[in-house]
């Protein structure tokens, strides 16, 4: 497991007005939405990385306004393949 340190500015902890763990917890779930937007991780490794189960992950794309089905067909194989 890899740790990476982010620094974020005081305004945006006051914007985002939470705890640090629920900081913490948005941040990897919007780093996970981007990355599989962009179609640098499968729907179950941006799953992974935001640490929920595959199926709240596809749920919360929703939230993101991200399409749970824009994928090719070679990442829907993927996505069999890791099921």
């Amino acid at each position: 497991m890899y740790e990476i340190v982010v620094a974020l500015p005081e305004e945006t902890a006051v914007a985002l007005n939470t705890s640090l763990v629920a900081m913490g917890e948005e941040v990897r779930l919007a780093a996970a939405v981007k990355l599989f937007e962009l179609g640098r991780l499968s729907s179950g490794a941006a799953a992974t990385l935001a640490g929920m189960p595959r199926t709240v992950f596809l749920a919360k794309l929703a939230d993101y306004g991200v399409s749970t089905f824009n994928l090719t067909e070679a990442e829907l194989a993927e996505d069999l393949t890791n099921a």
